[in-house]
């Protein structure tokens, strides 16, 4: 692989490693990324394995390859650290979709029956409004662990009617919001792949709709379809989600002949936005050690709305912060996850 490198790319990845020495810097990237910037990274992941595995790194600059949210997460988690997005432009569009009227009016029905779960693919804003956060692949387990008989699943209503499928005796309310990228997916593109290799085993992501999961032999994660690919024998696999996720099903997969085909729609033109060249530009302005105090002291523990203060980060690249208002209540949902997990 690394001979088919350009001298550009091999260039901007040397640079990489040496600014990340520098700079006490580690680079986390999510799946959907180019595969060049996923080769650049310490660690590639889902969004919420990325922000659970920063808590344990030494590194004091955390660089993330990924979304606002995921930037927002990592910060809730890791206070005492400077959290950097190379594009503070890549957004998910899904992680807005809430209005707070939907909470309050639901908690206003159902009173104390109620639980809000919040997908980790949202805003700290709405975090804060929710009582638990759930992943793709903990979703099920947690809404079914909750005390609550009535649910409301926010932003995602296809990851929440999946859940409501599989935990019929709760009462799920879905919210009006979605992965346009998943959703927009069309179940017509993946029963024609289906049907030109009927050997292969559909995978598919649990935000893409209704009528495209009833195709799929493995609904999960990012995480579990990589997993379900490398562990079966099936020779090609249709896989339904962002094609980003190829570099890492290749890699897992080298030297076993695994062919996996993609819909063409299946894009994320958000994490798209994220280029070496950007990842470089984020290195080159993160503070040496010792400029930011807190990250240099490396405090979990930082001062309360420490994750409310800017970090100290040159130029047009941003230091992530959330407003000191929602940290605490955004931290707790994801923590409450963390518990819930481990029972």
């Amino acid at each position: 692989m690394a001979d088919s490198l350009s001298p550009r790319t091999r260039a901007l990845l040397d640079e990489i490693e040496q600014l990340k020495a520098e700079r006490n810097a580690a680079v986390l990237a999510h799946y959907y990324v180019a595969p060049e910037v996923q080769r650049a990274a310490d660690h590639v992941g889902d969004s919420f394995a990325l922000a659970k595995l920063a808590v344990e790194l030494p590194q004091t600059t955390l660089v993330i390859c990924g979304v606002e949210f995921m930037g927002e997460s990592m910060k809730l988690l890791n206070p005492g650290k400077t959290v950097i997005l190379p594009e503070p432009g890549a957004d998910c569009p899904m992680a807005h979709m809430v209005l707070r009227e939907t909470v309050e009016q639901a908690r206003e029905r159902y009173g104390s029956d109620l639980a809000v779960a919040c997908y980790v693919n949202s805003t700290a804003e709405i975090k804060s409004w929710s009582d638990v956060c759930v992943t793709s692949s903990n979703a099920v387990a947690i809404v079914r662990a909750l005390p609550q008989r009535h649910v409301l699943f926010i932003p995602d209503e296809h990851l929440g009617a999946y859940v409501a499928e599989q935990v019929p005796e709760k009462h799920v309310i879905l919210n009006q919001g979605c992965c346009p990228f998943h959703a927009n997916i069309p179940a017509r593109e993946v029963a024609r792949l289906k049907a030109a290799h009927p050997d292969a085993l559909v995978l598919a992501h649990p935000e893409c709709a209704a009528d495209v999961l009833a195709l799929a032999d493995v609904i999960g994660s990012t995480a579990e379809i990589i997993a379900a690919a490398e562990q079966s024998d099936a020779p090609e696999f249709v896989v339904v989600t962002m094609d980003g996720v190829r570099a890492e099903l290749a890699r897992r997969t080298e030297g076993t002949g695994k062919r996996f085909l993609f819909p063409e729609q299946a894009r994320c033109p958000e994490m798209d936005k994220i280029t070496l060249e950007k990842l470089v530009s984020a290195l080159r302005q993160a503070p040496l050690p010792g400029e930011n105090d807190a990250a240099a002291a490396g405090a979990p523990d930082a001062a309360p709305g420490a994750a409310d203060a800017p970090d100290a980060v040159r130029g047009f690249v941003r230091g992530v912060s959330v407003d000191a208002p929602l940290v605490a209540p955004a931290k707790r949902t994801l923590e409450r996850m963390l518990q819930m997990a481990r029972r």
